[in-house]
């Protein structure tokens, strides 16, 4: 199966939105993005940038590596996660499906770190899961996040970017500040620019 070229190579990737370096969950969901000209971008779509994705927040090791079903389980979970933030910030009922994915993805393994001892570093807790199970291990920490996230005191400030068409989601951290970026809030920025000339012009 050929592989996606990486996300950058065509178009520029967006920046974190607010709110990410909390919940790698916020990350997660906004790992693909609608952007204007029918443009787009997904860090999961081959299973090189889902293993480099997944890598790069430290949610699997160096030697372990990404097939094409692992890729897939990886996106169609972000897909249940963002049904689930959508439900949240419309407030609305969540799909049922969606609820059974992440409980799914939970309960698969067990995430809590485990109690080691050694001579060199005497006790401490590690998480140690066989490598078969590391994408397991990933998506079940991602799940955790995301329940978190839904269910903790940052629910009230997550909400969706406002600058169409982007559909990535964030957390409001300025006052009543609705976009994901800031070329995203340029944008509509000079959306409004443009409205008022052009009704002052009529």
């Amino acid at each position: 199966m050929k592989e996606a070229p990486p996300a950058d190579a065509v178009h520029p990737v967006l920046p974190p939105a607010p709110g990410a370096d909390r919940h790698p969950a916020l990350d997660f969901a906004d790992s693909a993005a609608t952007l204007p000209g029918g443009h787009g971008y997904d860090l999961l779509a081959a299973p090189a940038t889902a293993q480099a994705w997944l890598l790069g927040h430290d949610l699997i090791s160096p030697e372990v590596r990404l097939y094409e079903v692992c890729a897939l389980r990886t996106r169609t979970l972000r897909e249940h996660v963002r049904a689930l933030f959508t439900a949240r910030v419309e407030e609305r009922v969540a799909p049922p499906e969606s609820l059974r994915a992440v409980n799914d993805a939970l309960t698969r393994v067990p995430t809590a770190p485990l109690l080691t001892w050694d001579t060199d570093h005497g006790p401490r807790r590690v998480q140690l899961h066989p490598t078969d199970q590391a994408v397991d291990h990933a998506l079940a920490t991602l799940a955790a996040d995301a329940a978190d996230l839904l269910t903790g005191p940052d629910a009230a400030l997550l909400t969706a970017c406002g600058a169409a068409p982007c559909d990535r989601f964030l957390l409001r951290t300025h006052g009543r500040r609705h976009w994901c970026s800031t070329r995203c809030g340029d944008r509509v920025r000079a959306a409004r620019a443009y409205a008022r000339r052009h009704e002052g012009g009529s």
